[in-house]
This record gives C-alpha cells, sequence and structure tokens, in this order.
C-alpha cells in the first residue's frame, strides 16, 4: 500500500494545481493536463508494470471501447437535461467547465485527449490504483477507493457537474474493470474517445 500513497498524493496536488481558483499557473490547462498524465503514467510505469499484462489489443477491446464511450456519451446527455432541469446551477457549472476549451485550439484538445490525456488516465486510475487496491484487498474495496478517490480529486474546481461527471464516469469505467479486469484495452479506448466526443466531437 505505501507504494500508492506518492501516485495518490502526486494526483491530488496536480489536480488542485489545475482546477483551483487560487494560483495562476503559467501553461494553459490543457498544457498542464497533459503534464500531468505524463508524471502519473511515468509513475506507473516505475512503480509497478504489472497492468501492461492486462492490455490486450484487439478489434473486439476497440469496438467494445467505443461503443461504452457512446454509451457513456448518452448518459451523459440525459444526465444533463434531468439536471438542468432539476439544477438552475447546472447547465451554468457546465458552460464553466467548457469554458477551459478557450486557452487553446479545439484540434490540439482532440489529439491531447485521445492520444494521451484519456490513456494515461485511465492507466494510472484503473490500471495501476485500482489493480493495486484489488490486489492488496478485494475487488470491490479497489473499485470503491478508486471511485472516491477520482471523484474527490476534481473537488478542487468547486464544480458539482464536475465532480458528479467524475463519479458517473469513474463508476461506470472502474465497474467494468472490476467485472473485466482483463479488459484495460477497451477501457482506454473508451475514456480516450469519450473525453474527445464530450469535448470536441459532439460537446453536450
Amino acid at each position: 500500500m505505501k507504494r500508492l500513497i506518492l501516485p495518490l498524493v502526486a494526483a491530488a496536488v496536480l489536480w488542485f494545481l489545475m482546477f483551483n481558483p487560487w494560483i495562476a499557473m503559467p501553461l494553459d490547462f490543457w498544457a498542464m493536463m497533459t503534464i500531468s498524465g505524463g508524471i502519473l503514467l511515468t509513475m506507473a510505469l516505475l512503480i509497478d508494470a504489472r497492468w501492461i499484462a492486462d492490455i490486450e489489443v484487439s478489434w473486439k477491446g476497440l469496438f467494445t471501447g467505443i461503443a461504452l464511450a457512446l454509451v457513456l456519451w448518452g448518459i451523459f446527455w440525459v444526465g444533463d437535461k434531468v439536471a438542468s432541469w432539476m439544477f438552475p446551477f447546472a447547465r451554468p457549472q457546465v458552460d464553466t467547465i467548457y469554458g477551459m476549451k478557450e486557452s487553446q485550439s479545439e484540434w490540439v484538445i482532440g489529439a491531447l485527449l485521445l492520444f494521451i490525456i484519456g490513456p494515461a488516465e485511465e492507466i494510472f486510475w484503473r490500471g495501476f490504483v485500482q489493480r493495486s487496491i484489488s490486489k492488496r484487498w478485494t475487488a470491490n474495496i479497489g473499485f470503491v477507493v478508486t471511485l472516491l478517490v477520482y471523484g474527490l480529486v476534481h473537488l478542487w474546481k468547486f464544480n458539482f457537474m464536475l465532480i458528479m461527471a467524475a463519479l458517473v464516469c469513474g463508476f461506470v469505467w472502474g465497474v467494468a474493470y472490476r467485472l473485466w479486469p482483463k479488459q484495460l484495452f477497451a477501457l482506454i479506448v473508451s475514456h480516450a474517445v469519450w473525453d474527445t466526443l464530450v469535448f470536441v466531437v459532439w460537446p453536450i
């Protein structure tokens, strides 16, 4: 468990630097997100790279990941309508999240999400964190702890909709990894494609 403490502290600090409203960072959000993903991926490689064995590249995994991303997009589309009806603050908070795109070209954002940020996040949170906790205790504990931490690191934006989005995504990908730990490749594809869809291709 000790080997998880430093990576999780690093994730909390990096997400704080990216999302907090008090510190003006010299780099834009997308540069910081890319660097953060690279740091966490490197830590996952250096500390325990056994998750690589769970990445079984296949056409089935590719299509499964794309399908899961589309289903998740649909869940968010419905969720956005329901939340906007229930909470007056919901749509303005969602617009604030999309406002983060203003600092960079959508082509650049899409490429970073698809090829670096999405894959790095999924490898770190499911492949490294959830896998490690599940091996140390149980698969259910691994799922619950990873979900809670994944949601909490987004707290620094003080945006209820962002936290809920992280929890929904973390729940879906976490359950999928809990049930099919050898399908990490499909989850990497799903995370990368969903990020690109929701931020660039079909914003909600």
